[in-house]
């Protein structure tokens, strides 16, 4: 079998050369990319290949990235050793990525790339500028462009990230800090109060699968938008319930919501203001609940609506 050879290789670690050079696996639920759900497109660990673009990945439950289909010829499938499976490997540089599977009805393609994390680098939409990925950026572009954005606040973002995770037509979300007075602030600068920012959740959705009406919604059930200045014991100015639209729909949105709490006999104080500057925090605060094993201490979902 012959491959392309369009990119050169880099060197790779020992655990990358266990899986991508001598066929090994990684164990199931540890990849950092299994649960990844950003725009963007994996590559070849080992040789810079386009081999996947992020719309077409989907949860199997498997433990590794699974994805419905490929960035056409980037993917080769070969009969595997075990004379049962079908391997698939990199067509640039012949790299093991993992294996295919058909027949199984995860998505309409009815087909599962189930792919080592190892074996793939993940670049964000945003950060793909090569020549060689251009026409994958043009597609991925295209499926994306209709994604919008929602900014919440209230309380530590842990917990309101917490509850967006997993949930249909989100794509991704990033806890950060915004409306404050300074640029890029640190988790130490905006816990001290004096910066003026919040702690916050980006949340990127498709508007064809949820409305920014639900998320919204939700928002207002994970958080008690009647406390001031915090949520249970976290207070500070850092934590105040706020809702920073990007566009008039979402106002009045955020709007009606509000004059329906407080026809119900909750008196909702939470802020509407316009989005200004997103500072992303910093990498540990991202998914913490989740990677830590641990539930929020301040957000409980309360029905509202």
């Amino acid at each position: 079998m012959t491959f392309n050879g369009m990119y050169k290789m880099k060197k790779l670690t020992e655990s990358e050369k266990y899986v991508i050079i001598e066929k090994g696996t990684e164990p199931p639920f540890t990849g950092e990319y299994t649960d990844l759900n950003e725009p963007g497109i994996y590559v070849c660990k080992q040789c810079d290949n386009p081999l996947y673009q992020s719309t077409a990945k989907f949860k199997s439950g498997c433990g590794w990235p699974s994805f419905d289909d490929q960035v056409e010829g980037a993917v080769q499938e070969i009969a595997d050793k075990d004379g049962m499976r079908s391997e698939i490997v990199c067509a640039n540089c012949g790299g093991h990525l993992g294996h295919i599977f058909k027949g199984e009805g995860f998505t309409s393609k009815n087909v599962r790339h189930c792919v080592n994390s190892i074996s793939m680098k993940f670049i964000p939409l945003k950060e793909i500028s090569d020549k060689t990925l251009a026409i994958t950026k043009e597609k991925i572009s295209d499926s994306s462009k209709n994604y919008e954005r929602a900014i919440f606040a209230g309380g530590c973002f842990w917990g309101i990230e917490y509850h967006f995770l997993n949930i249909e037509g989100i794509v991704s979300t990033m806890p950060g800090y915004t409306g404050g007075k300074t640029d890029k602030p640190t988790y130490e600068e905006v816990c001290s109060g004096k910066t003026g920012h919040v702690e916050a959740v980006e949340i990127i959705y498709d508007p064809s699968k949820i409305s920014y009406s639900k998320l919204a919604e939700l928002f207002f059930e994970i958080h008690d938008p009647s406390q001031k200045d915090g949520q249970g014991p976290d207070i500070g100015e850092q934590y105040k319930s706020v809702i920073f639209y990007t566009d008039y729909k979402q106002k009045v949105v955020a709007e009606t919501l509000i004059n329906t709490l407080r026809n119900n006999g909750t008196d909702a104080i939470t802020s509407i203001l316009p989005a200004k500057d997103f500072y992303p925090a910093e990498d540990y605060h991202r998914r913490y609940y989740e990677k830590n094993g641990k539930f929020p201490y301040c957000h409980q979902r309360t029905k509202r609506f």
